[in-house]
Order: C-alpha cells, then sequence, then structure tokens
C-alpha cells in the first residue's frame, strides 16, 4: 500500500497528530518527515541528538516522536531511559539501523510502541506508524 491509499488518522476534534523528529541525519530527519506530511501528521520539531529531544520534548510536548538510537552527545536509549524517568506522555516510535533482538527488546522494555530497522520502505513505515496511530486513537 502507499502512503496515500492509508486513511488519515486524527486526534479528538479532528486535530493533527503532532511529532517530533529525532535522527542525526538531516537527510533521514527529512525522509521521516515527508512520510508524516503525507500522512496529515504535523511535525512540530526536530532533533539532532537525545539531549536536544529531551529539550525539545520538554517545551513542544509532542504527541508522538520518532527516535533514532545511535546519535552523538546522547543516544536514543539514554534519551528513551528520561523520557520514561521523566514521564513524558509523548509516545515513541524507535528508527534505527540497530536490528539486533537485543536493542528491540531494551526499546520495548523502556515504553517504545514500536521499532523500525533502516534502510526502510515508505510505504512499511507509513503502515507502522498508522497501527501505531489507530491504536492511540482506540485508546
Amino acid at each position: 500500500m502507499s502512503i496515500s491509499e492509508y486513511p488519515k488518522l486524527y486526534k479528538p476534534e479532528n486535530q493533527k497528530f503532532t511529532f517530533l523528529v529525532v535522527d542525526d541525519s538531516m537527510f533521514m530527519r527529512n525522509q521521516i518527515s515527508d512520510i508524516l506530511k503525507e500522512m496529515d501528521c504535523l511535525i512540530i520539531g526536530e532533533a539532532e541528538n537525545g539531549k536536544d529531544a529531551i529539550e525539545k520534548c520538554e517545551q513542544l510536548k509532542p504527541d508522538f516522536i520518532t527516535l533514532d538510537l545511535t546519535m552523538p552527545v546522547m543516544d536514543g536509549l539514554q534519551a528513551l531511559q528520561s523520557l520514561r524517568e521523566k514521564k513524558f506522555s509523548s509516545k515513541v516510535i524507535v528508527i534505527s539501523a540497530l536490528g539486533q533482538k537485543e536493542k528491540v527488546l531494551d526499546c520495548i522494555k523502556l515504553g517504545a510502541m514500536e521499532y523500525i530497522v533502516k534502510p526502510f520502505d515508505d510505504g512499511d513505515v507509513a503502515k507502522r506508524i498508522h497501527y501505531v496511530l489507530k491504536k492511540s486513537t482506540a485508546a
């Protein structure tokens, strides 16, 4: 299925889901943002490391965070741990080149809702994010 074939999902009162896109690669931030925009989601911020992500999460309070694991300053696992300790309500979707079972399990234990391995197919990312959004609207 292509990205445009997924039905658009919204929060109550027809508000768009908000995202903070976190990756040290501008190319990946742009690619992920493009997918989310095509799904009619709102990108409210970007960060290139975990420390910046925590600060922006405190300011912007996004509904969702897409989070890379391998980043300078503070990696994604450290950021995920910090988000959990601070009890942020943002839901996390990890998008990383690290596909080892142990890393996936660590992220799930720390509260990540989904784990997507790079390189990825845009349609597969849309499918998996659509599932997470649908799950959030059902809760």
